[in-house]
Order: structure tokens, then sequence, then C-alpha cells
């Protein structure tokens, strides 16, 4: 964790201005994920989360998919949720049906970080990649091994978090399929 401080019960503020404690995990991962493939790996980021118990904080960008099943596992178990939106467009970029639970996902967050980019594009995704990694003590990858779809994809992220020495827990139950 990146602190300013080396007691572990004193708060440090981190780079999105918050008053930190606990452990921090960022998610990327796969969207448009069917249905078993989701519980799936619903049921494998709550067995992952369960270690962390409440002071876990995660972070992501609400993507629909593994995004939004991490942000509700994180929350459900009482961890904070920091939001990082890669654009201004980026919810109008995400499917209709994922709307509803990125606003109330986005009500539950602890910070909101917006980053300066009006479309979401891959440039913006791999920018809110990178600094969730910056700000992680591990990665939560939910991911099939497979070379990313667009610059920025998941692969991408894990490439950046292991480049950094950060963590990467890949998280890919047995049955799980991508679209």
């Amino acid at each position: 964790m990146r602190r300013m401080d080396s007691d572990p019960d004193t708060p440090a503020q981190d780079i999105l201005g918050v008053m930190v404690r606990g452990y921090r995990i960022a998610i990327s991962g796969h969207r448009g994920l069917p249905g078993r493939t989701a519980d799936l790996i619903d049921k494998a980021v709550r067995a992952a989360l369960a270690g962390h118990a409440q002071d876990v904080t995660g972070v992501s960008c609400l993507a629909d998919g593994a995004d939004q099943i991490f942000a509700r596992a994180v929350t459900d178990l009482g961890g904070k949720l920091e939001v990082i939106i890669p654009a201004t467009g980026y919810r109008a970029g995400l499917p209709e049906e994922a709307h509803t639970e990125y606003d109330r996902l986005l009500t539950l967050a602890t910070a909101v970080r917006r980053l300066p980019f009006a479309e979401p594009a891959p440039g913006s995704h791999m920018a809110a990649g990178k600094l969730m990694i910056d700000v992680a003590d591990e990665l939560y990858a939910v991911w099939d091994g497979l070379p990313a779809r667009g610059y920025g994809g998941t692969a991408d992220v894990v490439a950046y978090a292991r480049e950094h020495g950060t963590p990467v827990c890949v998280i890919w139950p047995d049955g799980a399929q991508r679209d």
C-alpha cells in the first residue's frame, strides 16, 4: 500500500484524496459475461474477498461484468468502494442493462475520480487501469488468460500490474466462458 507512515492503524491519504485504511484491491476483468459464468465469478470473487472482510477497499471502473460483480461483492461484505471513471461519456458507453447497477454502486462509493477524457476509448481505459494499479495493493483479474481484444483490456492491465510488482490474483473458475 502507498502509505505516508508506517503505523497500520493510522489512516494515510491516498492519491484520490481520501483517508484510507486496510487493503486495497483493484479489479480488471471481462465484460459481457454469460449468466452461468457471472454466477461462477461472483462466488469466486466472494471467496477471494472473504479473507479481507471489512478492511478491504475495492477500486473499480464499474463496467458491466467483472467490475460490477466485484464492486457488489465488496460492498455486500462491508468493504469500501472507490470508483475511477475513465471518461465523461463512460456510462453512456456501457450496455443499457448495466446502467441501473452502475448508478447504484456509484452512490455507494466513498471516493470517485473522474479522468479528463471526454469519450471512452482504449487510451482512457488503460489510463484508468494504470491508476487503479498505482493505488492498489493487489489486482483481481477476472481473466481467461487470452490477449486483450483491444488496448486497455484485462491482459494489458495484468501486464502493467506485473511490470510494477503488484500481485495479481487471476480468477477464472472451471466452467467459466467468455462471449
